[in-house]
């Protein structure tokens, strides 16, 4: 089969969005109809390289963008591609693909469009395997370790969501280096709200400077301290070679890593949302040393504390802090804040159209639009991920610019009046989102629907109408459903203190204990 009508037809599929994380729902509905229209079947991919090649295209170039769809279409990327495949030798392709892109107009536009080559590959690359897994033909054997980088597998595709519109914080980077550069060790935390950035901070850290790296993640149960320790020990073994003993503690680790450090070199080890994990009183949290060897450093985020929940002692450490809310850093994060509105305007490729259109059907300036949504946004990144997209897609077409909501909670208050949220008829979708609070980590429709007592797909519905704000994520197979900030589900906690009155809490609870009372039996 040629490649070029399977090209033109993934060209034609609009782009519903800019995250993958938000229209996953979509997305995967729409593979799914693609297959088919060529033929494939979805559950059972063919078995030839061919097949499998295109069929891991259509997997891969859904919701990409046009230069990319053109590169992959090319023989001799195809040709690459298989030839790293059997040879295990991926960072041979990304190889192969620069020296090809050469001088080339597709270079200059994946430069323009500010894709990150190398991530592209990889996931491609990722889609091919497990493809050719489930095609389960011996030709595809052995697997090679698609692995074109030094990021941990299970934070790649938050890195890689967290960077795509990445800007400014140069100022937090720089605070950094100077850290670094006046102490032979340290501990340097970045403080802020939700919604700040923090955690893009540390996703744009690791990703320039492939350093060692763990994210928790609370609504993935990801937040405990022998996981932290588990991930960054397989993290320094693999990195420096060490002596993979299961047994030592980081600090054992550490003062291993500081000896077979190059003179000129130093660790920093970047460690997001402090503020979410898990762990019993006594101690610094994750168990991080108390002492530090030379030219060994931590980049910490967190959300504000209390003096007692700061926990980490470090008494002959340099430690120092960076608070996003400081005065001293209100204009830096306006700035930040406009160069990341003006990215929509000027060079999204998903958005940048309807919003403009936005705005000239109101006659604002571009340059009245930038101040006054950054006065709206209150300096929060979350606010602007939220009501950018939603102006583009025309949510916001009965209001005018100074109508938009003021704030991250605003927000949020006003879009749940919008879908209804107050209203009687609307119960069970605030129930559904009430076991998503109450679980506390991902789970599929169908537990939902059964804890609910509400048929699946009615539940799906619902899981779809607030895609947006919930986190689809594939486990062994199976799409399963968390919040997807600590912003937002701060806000359905305050809802769930609110109404009480409505009892829908107590209800929540108690279906949930029944149908755990129901599995048990």
């Amino acid at each position: 089969m040629s490649l070029d009508p399977v090209v033109n037809v993934l060209k034609s599929i609009a782009k519903p969005a800019a995250s993958l994380v938000i229209n996953q729902a979509q997305r995967n509905e729409t593979v799914v109809r693609t297959l088919k229209q060529f033929n494939f079947d979805p559950v059972q991919p063919p078995k030839d390289v061919d097949g499998v090649y295109i069929y891991s295209l259509i997997e891969y170039g859904v919701d990409k963008a046009e230069v990319l769809l053109n590169l992959f279409r090319e023989r001799e990327i195809k040709n690459a591609f298989w030839s790293a495949y059997t040879s295990n030798n991926p960072l041979g392709f990304y190889k192969e693909v620069e020296k090809f892109l050469q001088g080339k107009d597709l270079e200059y536009d994946i430069r323009l469009l500010r894709i990150e080559l190398r991530s592209q590959l990889e996931e491609f690359g990722e889609i091919f395997i497990k493809v050719a897994k489930k095609s389960k033909s011996k030709d595809f054997e052995p697997f090679p370790e698609w692995n074109l980088d030094e990021y941990p597998a299970e934070f790649k595709s938050l890195i890689r969501e967290k960077i795509r519109s990445f800007c400014g914080r140069k100022f937090v980077f720089d605070a950094f280096k100077q850290f670094c550069d006046k102490n032979r060790s340290g501990y340097f935390t970045v403080v802020g709200d939700a919604g700040m950035g923090k955690s893009t901070i540390a996703a744009k850290y690791v990703w320039d400077n492939k350093s060692p790296c763990y994210f928790n993640i609370r609504s993935d149960g990801r937040n405990r301290a022998e996981l932290f320790l588990e991930s960054i020990r397989k993290q320094l073994v693999k990195r420096y070679q060490l002596q993979n003993d299961q047994k030592a503690n980081l600090a054992d680790l550490l003062e291993q890593v500081s000896k077979k450090l190059p003179a000129n070199e130093h660790l920093v080890i970047v460690v997001d949302a402090l503020d979410e994990v898990e762990q019993e009183a006594g101690g610094n949290l994750l168990d991080l040393p108390t002492a530090l060897p030379e030219r060994i450093y931590f980049l910490l985020t967190r959300r504000p504390y209390t003096r007692d929940k700061k926990r980490l002692s470090a008494p002959d450490v340099p430690v120092e802090e960076l608070d996003l809310r400081g005065s001293q850093y209100v204009d830096l994060s306006r700035e930040d804040i406009k160069e990341y509105i003006r990215f929509f305007l000027n060079v999204d490729q998903d958005y940048k159209n309807a919003v403009r259109q936005w705005i000239q059907d109101r006659n604002i300036s571009d340059n009245d639009f930038v101040e006054q949504v950054a006065t709206k946004s209150e300096n929060n990144f979350m606010y602007l991920r939220y009501v950018l997209p939603g102006i583009a897609k025309g949510e916001y077409n009965d209001l005018s610019l100074r109508e938009l909501p003021d704030g991250l909670q605003e927000y949020y208050q006003v879009h749940w009046q919008r879908m209804g949220m107050e209203e009687k008829p609307q119960e069970v979708k605030v129930f559904i989102l009430f076991i998503l609070v109450e679980i506390g980590t991902p789970i599929p429709c169908e537990m939902i629907s059964e804890i609910a007592k509400q048929d699946e797909f009615d539940v799906q519905s619902v899981l779809d109408e607030w895609v947006e704000y919930l986190k689809p994520q594939d486990l062994e197979g199976e799409i399963c459903y968390s919040i997807y900030h600590a912003s937002f589900l701060d806000f359905l906690k305050a809802k769930r203190v609110l109404d009480s009155k409505r009892k829908l809490f107590q209800e929540v609870n108690q279906h949930i204990a029944n149908y755990l009372v129901r599995k048990m039996a």
